[in-house]
């Protein structure tokens, strides 16, 4: 127990984000159609040491054979597979894949043992099923169920890591999106005995689908918008919006966690997305990229910023900023904090400048453009708050002395 690694161990992920933990089974779940087999086969391609990543995550090869079991249309199979390999993986292919056409020669539910028995005899250490509706039926019943989680646990116990594809229960008009457990057909044993259960959810034939992480070895990973390209047999997943990012970008006081499940899961999260989002912002505060702000009062969120504080500028200078300007070239207008510097006003002098321009205020004679005027302002205010550290309600100190800058003007 206490030689026991502090981290999860990932066949698929790295770090906290574990798709598929080592000495634990995955189920990769979803409607007909949503691309969990050509998934599967990415992987398998991975754990031959073909390809080293599937959705941007390294998978840990493995130098033993993969047996796939293809009992689900077994020549469609065939044809997804083909998109992904070529010519020069074909003594790799011969050498270490195994492929089992159709059902298997033994009753899985009565002797679900056997499934081991056949993997230890092609020297697997990787067994792929495709799918369980196939080999296990009727998988409603509290039997077969068991029987799944009895083959699955004797895999894991020959040290042979397993990954089954499996199918959700039907929507409905209340729960049309699969959003726990229970969304996955069949008995409760068919996920009991697993480390993780990944749905793919989308139409059938659909480019774009969405990964939801259901049950999780160590942090959840996603939800994430999976983009297949139907031609190569390839995922990719689009950009997604991460909690390290929308902690980077906070300002005026910083993120709670509450906002950030609203970035991640829509507008009206549950308590679990946002106590989810709470444990990942906590987690960057341990890895040092974002601070935890304690409330002031019991009525407060607690909120997360960057470890370098960003300062928004108030609306009133923003909107002073943005207002149409005049080209500041007047050469006799005081910008000095000292009362006494000599001035020479005249009826058309402009404006002072900006509270926060401060060192970087416009010389005597310097032109520039309107925009460029304004945009280097706004950076020059942003800048100067962070200095001394103000707040967003802060109020601009006034600009200092132009002429004892020393410094040149733009």
């Amino acid at each position: 127990m206490l030689d026991a690694p502090t981290h999860v161990p990932a066949v698929w992920g790295a770090g906290s984000e574990v798709l598929w933990s080592q000495g634990e089974a995955l189920i990769l779940c979803g409607p007909q159609g949503v691309g969990k087999s050509t998934v599967a086969q990415q992987l398998i391609r991975a754990r031959l040491e073909i390809a080293g990543e599937v959705l941007g995550r390294p998978v840990t090869p493995d130098a033993r054979h993969v047996l796939y079991i293809a009992a689900d249309r077994p020549q469609q199979a065939a044809r997804s597979m083909r998109r992904m390999f070529t010519d020069t993986d074909r003594e790799t292919l011969n050498r270490r894949l195994v492929v089992w056409r159709g059902s298997l020669p033994f009753n899985f539910v009565e002797k679900p043992e056997a499934l081991r028995a056949y993997a230890e005899s092609v020297q697997a250490g990787t067994v792929v099923i495709d799918s369980l509706k196939d080999i296990a039926s009727p998988i409603s019943e509290e039997r077969v169920g068991h029987a799944v989680n009895t083959a699955l646990q004797a895999l894991i116990e020959a040290e042979i890591e397993v990954c089954a594809l499996h199918h959700q229960r039907k929507a409905t008009s209340e729960n049309k999106r699969p959003r726990t457990l229970a969304d996955v057909y069949g008995s409760t044993w068919v996920t009991a005995g697993t480390g993780s259960v990944v749905v793919l959810w989308g139409e059938a034939g659909d480019p774009v689908v969405e990964l939801i992480h259901l049950k999780q070895p160590a942090d959840e990973v996603g939800p994430l918008e999976l983009v297949h390209d139907h031609h190569t047999g390839t995922t990719t997943v689009n950009q997604q919006t991460t909690p390290y990012e929308l902690v980077q970008t906070a300002t005026d006081g910083g993120i709670t966690a509450k906002e950030v499940a609203a970035r991640l899961h829509g507008p009206t999260p549950d308590r679990n997305h946002i106590e989810k989002a709470r444990r990942k912002l906590d987690q960057l505060v341990h890895e040092g990229h974002a601070i935890k702000v304690e409330p002031r009062t019991a009525n407060e969120p607690i909120r997360y910023r960057p470890i370098e504080k960003r300062v928004r500028p108030r609306e009133g200078h923003r909107e002073a900023l943005t207002q149409p300007s005049r080209t500041l070239t007047n050469p006799h207008h005081n910008w000095s904090r000292d009362p006494h510097a000599p001035s020479h006003p005249t009826s058309d002098d402009p404006d002072p400048p900006i509270g926060g321009a401060g060192r970087d205020a416009v010389r005597p004679h310097t032109e520039e453009t309107e925009q460029a005027t304004i945009d280097r302002l706004i950076h020059t205010f942003d800048a100067e708050a962070i200095e001394g550290g103000a707040s967003a309600t802060d109020a601009p100190s006034p600009p200092p002395s132009a002429t004892g800058s020393g410094r040149k003007g733009p």
